[in-house]
């Protein structure tokens, strides 16, 4: 017998948030980020570099190379997404932009697949609120449908969300497919074919984006758990044996493919012994799922008593509970913590928002009152500091960026001034909708934090973004390079320099780069400072003689030596 549902809700509780408003919304998080700006260091920009070649037909489409170095992560789709687009684009339309575009709409698609994914697991029959004596509770369409806003609502409100969702890296692919992957195993009892098509897409492209064996656990997982649901209003039904055995068979699929294609690699990174490590990760962990963990943990506590025939955990919790274990788990044992835990955000949100119909009113209150608190005072900096570098007043904020990024000039675009203002009338317009009488809608808690979360982001991404670009990409540092060089050389040799600074000076310089290594016969060579100890063995320092040092205006850490070949009298 089940234990009551903890959720007690009246149908005036699930007003529908209007759709127009929330996809005005969704627009306005996706597209900052992704117009304006060029490529960031370091991800960023090594992804596009990738492919770059693949779109130039330099590299293999199934074995990506820069300069003879694999990438990071061994990933193909993202990849191909990026070069496809590059190829398919008029000329003009700038190709970094143009490889943004497909990632923008996965973005897209990981919004939407949360969105469906949260509305199907509340359709279940145990996620359900209690049945009122004399009716009036909440139907359930209604109900599926507001949880499934709160769950959109959360996962955009995730603080870790922002940056990484708009770089054009592996990351974002393996969240869109996650996402999918996650709809399709929340939709199975409801709409089998397209939720095991869904489900079969999402297991092959999560392996084909670097994560084969994220997909090889959550489609046996995902398979297991449908195979023993066994809710009480659910009839049986013959397919489901067959839904599980596909998704099983997508899981083997996907193993294969990662096999054949050898995407399989060995990146266990445990965790040592230090308690800074340790704190690292618990900071980690506090902020980047912010507000979605502590209302995921409340949801578990208070729906602790939900179980399905046999002690099986109902599926609205037990479904959810598989994507974020699995996720904390690479996140714990892989050196990229923060990509590893963004793939637990679309479940992680969607356990919040079962939280929305057991919190008590003092616990909303507090949520509003604090998120009212940091977003306004993150859109007040923000806007403070933009006044200070536009007029010098206040003096401090601008000396600041002078002293952080010299060399940075700032400029007024009237087109990002009114988005900026927009965004920012729209915040003061919400809050005082939350403070007025309209407070009865169940997702009404999270308005708040997701409409602040997409404030500061949007007021960065357009009066901030001249000097995000400044600081954050390896432009300033290729202009002083080019600067240097006086005249654009035919090649330029380069030693030591990392795979997103190979791309950078191929990208922002437009230079045919080449290995110290490789017999050619450049007419200047840049070598990495922490690389000079082995220069050596890469060239005859005999032919090369030293010219300058260069380092990047806001990043002390990047630091480039300039060599001049002793027998090019031309330079």
């Amino acid at each position: 017998m089940n234990q009551p549902t903890p959720a007690i809700v009246a149908q005036g509780a699930v007003k529908r948030l209007p759709r127009i408003a929330l996809l005005l919304f969704c627009i306005a998080y996706v597209l900052p980020g992704y117009l304006g700006r060029v490529p960031w260091k370091s991800a960023d920009m090594s992804s596009f570099g990738y492919m770059a070649e693949l779109a130039g037909g330099a590299g293999h489409w199934f074995s990506p190379k820069l300069m003879g170095m694999a990438p990071d992560v061994d990933a193909l789709v993202p990849y191909w997404l990026g070069a496809w687009a590059m190829q398919l684009a008029p000329a003009w339309i700038a190709p970094d932009f143009a490889a943004r575009i497909p990632f923008g709409l996965m973005l897209a698609l990981a919004l939407t697949a949360t969105w469906y994914g949260t509305y199907y697991l509340a359709r279940s029959p145990q996620a359900q609120p209690v049945a009122f004596a004399f009716g009036g509770e909440a139907r359930p369409a209604d109900y599926a449908r507001a949880m499934a806003d709160g769950g959109l609502l959360a996962f955009i409100a995730c603080l870790g969300l922002a940056q990484l969702a708009h770089e054009t890296t592996p990351a974002l692919a393996q969240l869109s497919f996650t996402a999918l992957l996650f709809y399709g195993f929340a939709a199975l009892p409801y709409r089998a074919t397209y939720a095991t098509v869904a489900s079969g897409v999402g297991l092959i492209g999560l392996a084909l984006s670097g994560a084969p064996v994220m997909a090889s656990v959550l489609g046996l997982g995902g398979a297991l758990i449908h195979l023993l649901d066994r809710t009480e209003s659910e009839r049986p039904r013959p397919g489901k044996r067959t839904e599980a055995a596909f998704i099983a068979a997508a899981a083997g699929v996907s193993i294969a493919l990662s096999t054949g294609l050898g995407l399989w690699r060995w990146r266990i990174d445990l965790p040592h012994a230090s308690w800074d490590e340790w704190r690292s990760l618990g900071r980690l962990f506090l902020w980047f799922t912010w507000p979605a963990w502590p209302l995921a943990l409340w949801t578990l506590w208070r729906w602790r008593r939900q179980r399905a025939r046999k002690g099986v955990p109902s599926r609205h919790l037990s479904l959810p509970l598989l994507f974020v274990v699995t996720a904390i788990t690479a996140t714990l044992t892989t050196a990229s913590a923060d990509r590893a835990l963004l793939l637990a955000l679309p479940a992680m949100a969607a356990l919040a928002a079962f939280a929305l119909p057991t919190l008590r009113r003092s616990v909303a209150a507090l949520i509003d009152w604090f998120t009212l608190l940091f977003f306004s005072g993150c859109a007040l900096i923000i806007w403070v500091v933009w006044i200070s570098m536009q007029t010098g007043v206040p003096r401090q904020p601008a000396a600041n960026v002078t002293r952080l990024a010299p060399g940075f000039e700032s400029s007024f675009s009237i087109t990002a001034f009114v988005f900026a203002v927009a965004a920012t009338l729209a915040w003061l317009w919400l809050v005082k909708w939350r403070v007025g009488r309209h407070r009865t809608a169940i997702w009404k808690s999270l308005v708040l934090p997701a409409g602040g979360a997409a404030l500061s982001w949007l007021l960065l991404m357009t009066l901030w973004l001249p000097l995000l670009d400044y600081a954050r990409s390896y432009a300033p540092l290729v202009r002083r390079t080019l600067i240097v060089m006086k005249l654009q050389p035919s090649c330029v040799q380069v030693h030591g320099l990392n795979r997103s600074q190979v791309a950078a000076f191929r990208f922002h310089g437009k230079l045919r780069v080449v290995p110290a290594s490789q017999s050619a016969s450049c007419p200047w060579l840049i070598v990495d400072k922490d690389s000079m100890p082995t220069l050596s063995n890469a060239v005859n320092r005999d032919e090369w003689t030293y010219h300058s040092s260069l380092r990047h205006p806001a990043d002390r850490d990047e630091d480039l030596t300039v060599f001049r070949r002793k027998t090019d009298h031309r330079f």
